[in-house]
């Protein structure tokens, strides 16, 4: 029982410090968007990532590996569509974030995901919705409407924005990818092979897109931020989620992880890049709100005995 109940706190101490880690993160791309292009900061930072994760991965994956437990011709193609996806999410992201200049409006609305993920699952695959989905969706625009609202200017939904929201219909698309194709392969394998597939296309992206902007000395300001995004985000948080879900409800492990939007907004008021007002505090609120209940089963009807 005392094993049990360590692994439990080890476990929801890792969800925390994942969610804190993605959050915080947020933070570091809307700085690094101020030196470097999405491309480049995308490309260097998932280059970086995908680095830090190798050791990771021949540790926890080493009899995977080395005794050929490894369906590569499944996993191969399955990773190519995971990190495809991928590299279409964190785009929309990055360039969102570049246009925004706000890590707490990236947070909270790349957070929609969650919401939306069931739906796309209802639209395309057909799977019933609960009503809480439903109810987080409609919450989620009420937020996402108090969030843009600025001032005297009114509802402002402008490019940056509009870029995010795409992106996070992306995220969802990728939670849905990796639902169908991870299953069969090795998690943090697999998870390894869709950031190098990530990682190959922003490179390639970076080079088509914004190689005359390209710079080392621009790189190398934006170094903190990179390493951060590569080895924190990346290489670290992963391990940790993969920890922290072992010995977790799914749901309490959804719920835990959207309070990165919650870190990402405080991150963003503590290093300058978002102003906090009354109306944005409370769209915050709502779409978190909105998170919660579309992960909670409110209206389920337990079968009696």
């Amino acid at each position: 029982m005392r094993t049990l109940n360590t692994k439990k706190i080890i476990s929801v101490c890792c969800l925390f410090l994942t969610a804190l880690i993605w959050g915080i993160a947020f933070v570091f791309q809307a700085q690094g968007a101020e030196k470097l292009n999405s491309f480049t900061f995308n490309g260097t930072r998932f280059l970086i990532g995908t680095v830090s994760l190798i050791p990771v991965v021949l540790f926890f994956e080493r009899k995977n590996i080395f005794e050929k437990r490894v369906n590569y011709k499944k996993m191969i193609p399955a990773c190519m569509i995971c990190g495809s996806v991928l590299f279409c999410a964190s785009s929309l992201q990055q360039i969102g974030i570049k246009e925004t200049a706000s890590a707490g409006l990236a947070g909270f609305i790349t957070a929609i995901y969650t919401v939306l993920t069931p739906i796309l699952y209802l639209l395309i695959f057909g799977r019933k919705t609960r009503i809480e989905i439903w109810i987080g969706a409609v919450l989620a625009v009420t937020g996402l409407s108090f969030l843009c609202f600025k001032g005297d200017e009114g509802l402002v939904f402008g490019k940056g924005e509009l870029l995010l929201l795409i992106g996070a219909f992306f995220w969802a698309f990728h939670m849905i990818s990796v639902d169908r194709y991870a299953k069969d392969h090795p998690s943090l394998l697999f998870s390894w092979g869709q950031f190098a597939v990530c990682t190959l296309l922003s490179i390639i992206s970076m080079f088509v897109f914004e190689a005359d902007a390209f710079s080392f000395a621009a790189v190398l300001s934006a170094k903190w931020d990179l390493l951060y995004c590569g080895v924190m985000s990346v290489g670290i948080a992963y391990t940790l989620q993969v920890v922290g879900q072992k010995h977790s409800d799914p749901t309490f492990a959804a719920i835990v992880f959207s309070l990165e939007s919650v870190f990402s907004m405080v991150g963003g008021v503590i290093a300058g890049t978002d102003t906090l007002t009354l109306m944005s505090a409370f769209g915050c609120v709502v779409i978190f709100a909105s998170i919660v209940i579309s992960q909670l089963n409110i209206f389920h009807k337990r079968p009696q005995n």
